[in-house]
């Protein structure tokens, strides 16, 4: 898994190729694609297809069809705002990784009896942040965590510190990357 998964909203279909070309040229080769609009599946089958060294995924997948959707279009991970059973059912089917939001103690136990070890920490700032993933990880040390939401250039390196932070995830690294690439 890279360390860095950026959480992209393409609203138009036209908008993909800018964005994943700032993020490979910032170094980043993953794209979380959200469901949060109507051309999701579209962009994510158009970056699977045309960025084949990238590690293309579906973000903000709340059902099974739209994981069905996702997967069909070419996503390689699935990654929720909270934890589906659906999801993680064909997920674990099709042997695609899946990462939910997980950020309590009864949630974390529900995703480890699915078999689910990597959850999503989302919002991180608003549940906690760090402080919260480390007394998490105590009584679960088999899992690793993805915080997203309110991570950002002040505390990444806090939570990359953290032996239990598989990734981190957020928006900002499209935005970083697409200034970079406004400055040349």
């Amino acid at each position: 898994m890279e360390k860095f998964i950026p959480v992209v909203v393409i609203k138009e279909l036209g908008e993909t190729d800018k964005i994943l070309t700032a993020l490979k040229n910032n170094n980043i080769n993953t794209a979380e694609i959200t469901f949060r609009t109507a051309c999701a599946a579209e962009a994510i089958s158009y970056a699977a297809k045309n960025y084949p060294d990238m590690v293309i995924g579906a973000g903000t997948v709340i059902n099974a069809k739209q994981c069905e959707d996702a997967l069909a279009a070419g996503a390689t991970f699935i990654v929720s705002p909270g934890l589906s059973a659906d999801v993680a059912k064909i997920c674990n089917e099709r042997n695609i990784p899946y990462y939910p939001g997980c950020v309590t103690p009864t949630e974390i136990m529900a995703a480890l009896e699915l078999g689910i070890t990597t959850v999503k920490f989302f919002p991180a700032n608003v549940y906690g942040g760090l402080k919260a993933l480390k007394a998490l990880a105590a009584p679960f040390p088999q899992v690793r965590f993805i915080p997203t939401g309110g991570v950002d250039r002040s505390n990444i390196d806090e939570f990359l510190a953290f032996d239990k932070v598989a990734a981190i995830g957020g928006s900002f690294f499209v935005k970083e990357s697409l200034d970079k690439m406004e400055e040349k």
